[in-house]
């Protein structure tokens, strides 16, 4: 301790490279305090930094890290940090910076607990007025506000009940999870949750929203190990969501999308819970395809192009369409959430009167309705927001209606209507549902650099567009799909082996050591491979 001192000290006034020196470890005897990598100008990405603590040390009782709770847990220690540092950005004052998390509760390179050892992540901007260290300032940083931080991480018994409705939470929804695959359900709502958020850029519940209360043909209930939650069970098969405009269809779907995640407490969505497999479905005008087939909604085109084997650098809404139906059928999904909203009208549906105007033979296109008997056979489901196509009464297992954010069980009606107003549409049903399993080729270099957001991921020079991967819930799982994207070149495009490597390692041991991530799921990861315009995909046998 006492050498960091005498080191900022020395090199107080000088160039801001000379900052390099204080590299190392110190031991501050409550905790050991690492500086792994030291910025080289004021104006870089700020210095990488961590703390490793006993758990001795901060007094936590083992009920709150054991067994499942451990990612809640480190979760908590995240926010609480975060809480406690941030700070306008000062670059002559310096600052002290962790990953801010969202609302969902992930795994993060931030925090990581080892046995009874908790190793906290974070960067300092390093002081300085222009490039010349300002000494005092950095030791006020590292003398001052990180022993503050740290002390304020210690366990106090008024905060009992905080953390233990933390890690509860999220242990319940683990456990409601678990349980829905046994039920036949693939996504579970509770009665009293918050659907609507704030606005378009924020996470949080809307205040003086109406809580969600399940009809009660749809009511399931669960005792899992911190209490009984009870609410809307959605099953497996079709499901359609109708109702008028702005009375809360997107909003429902918005909430089962995100439920693939567990949530914090008080978010309002805390217990709307998906099947992790869950993709969410759209149209993506202009984004490039490789290699994917798309025989089964779309054949015999024009120009002769073989669409087992479908290729484009620019694809149309329905191309699109059809080519992330099937990308994500090939990894694996059973659940396809769509929204009538973003999806391609000419893939969804063909009427009666343009099926008379332009037959069969003349039109490449299946539409989704007369495909959804063939997904289901192959034990793929479906959430469906519809607002004006009421063909699909035809195919819904289950119809739900929004009325002003009340959700209504309006299966039967639905199937009264369809059984009275017959549609005179002739079906386009395929024989079988065709996938074709791909591999991914591309060379990239193991040193370039990731940087990832929210809507693109840089990969040296590549640009992947990720804008429309709507399930990516922090910029930090777009770093990780990055890095996790070169380890699935550098192993000839096997996909599958770097997800099982992930599945039984844990995800940060495939990554660098220095960067910043949250876990992403396996389907975001090939989300983004499918729509980098650099690799190329070949298809392989099963």
């Amino acid at each position: 301790m006492n050498e960091l001192i005498k080191k900022l000290k020395s090199i107080d006034g000088r160039g801001y490279k000379a900052y390099k020196s204080i590299e190392g470890k110190y031991n501050f005897g409550d905790f050991l305090l690492t500086i792994h990598h030291v910025q080289p100008d004021p104006f870089a990405p700020p210095s990488s930094v961590s703390i490793t603590v006993s758990m001795d040390r901060l007094s936590y009782p083992a009920e709150f890290y054991e067994g499942i709770r451990k990612v809640a847990f480190e979760d908590y220690i995240n926010r609480r940090f975060f809480e406690f540092t941030v700070s306008p950005r000062n670059r002559e004052r310096g600052y002290i910076e962790i990953i801010k998390p969202s609302q969902k509760i992930l795994k993060r390179s931030s925090v990581e607990l080892h046995g009874n050892e908790l190793i906290i992540r974070f960067f300092v901007s390093l002081p300085a007025h222009g490039r010349r260290i300002i000494s005092k300032n950095a030791i006020r940083i590292f003398f001052n506000d990180i022993p503050a931080a740290m002390k304020s991480m210690v366990y106090d018994n008024k905060d009992y009940e905080i953390v233990r409705k933390h890690v509860s939470t999220y242990e319940d929804a683990e456990f409601i999870r678990e349980k829905m695959k046994k039920m036949g359900i693939v996504s579970f709502i509770k009665n009293g949750s918050i659907l609507p958020r704030e606005s378009g850029i924020s996470e949080k519940p809307l205040k003086n929203a109406v809580p969600f209360i399940s009809p009660e043909t749809m009511f399931v209930e669960f005792d899992a190990p911190n209490g009984k939650h009870e609410g809307m069970g959605i099953k497996e098969g079709m499901t359609l969501i109708v109702g008028g405009a702005y009375h809360g269809k997107s909003t429902l779907l918005d909430a089962i999308s995100a439920g693939v995640y567990n949530h914090i407490p008080d978010d309002g969505r805390e217990f709307v819970i998906t099947r992790r497999d869950a993709v969410k479905i759209r149209a993506e005008d202009g984004r490039t395809v490789g290699n994917v087939n798309i025989s089964s909604f779309i054949s015999h085109l024009p120009n002769g192009e073989d669409t087992s084997k479908f290729t484009t650098s620019n694809a149309s809404g329905s191309t699109s369409q059809a080519a992330a139906i099937a990308e994500a059928v090939e990894a694996c999904s059973k659940l396809l959430l769509i929204d009538e909203d973003t999806s391609a009208t000419n893939l969804m549906i063909r009427d009666r009167k343009m099926q008379e105007l332009v037959p069969k033979e003349k039109e490449p296109i299946t539409p989704f309705i007369d495909m959804i008997p063939v997904l289901k056979k192959t034990g793929v489901s479906i959430i469906m927001v519809a607002g004006g196509i009421g063909e699909y009464f035809d195919v819904a297992d289950s119809v739900i209606m929004m009325d002003s954010y009340v959700a209504r069980d309006v299966s039967s009606d639905a199937k009264r209507v369809a059984e009275r107003i017959k549609s005179n549409r002739i079906r386009e049903e395929p024989r079988e549902f065709n996938i074709s399993y791909r591999m991914a080729s591309g060379r990239v270099e193991a040193n370039e650099k990731v940087k990832g957001s929210m809507k693109e991921i840089r990969i040296g020079r590549w640009r992947i567009d990720v804008s429309k991967v709507e399930q990516i819930a922090e910029s930090y799982q777009s770093n990780a799909i990055g890095e996790i994207i070169k380890l699935v070149l550098k192993k000839n495009g096997l996909m599958r082996d770097v997800v099982n490597e992930m599945e039984q390692k844990g995800f940060l041991s495939l990554l660098p050591p220095k960067g910043i991530y949250a876990e992403p799921r396996k389907y975001e990861v090939i989300a983004a491979l499918n729509r980098c315009r650099e690799i190329k995909f070949y298809q392989k046998n099963k």
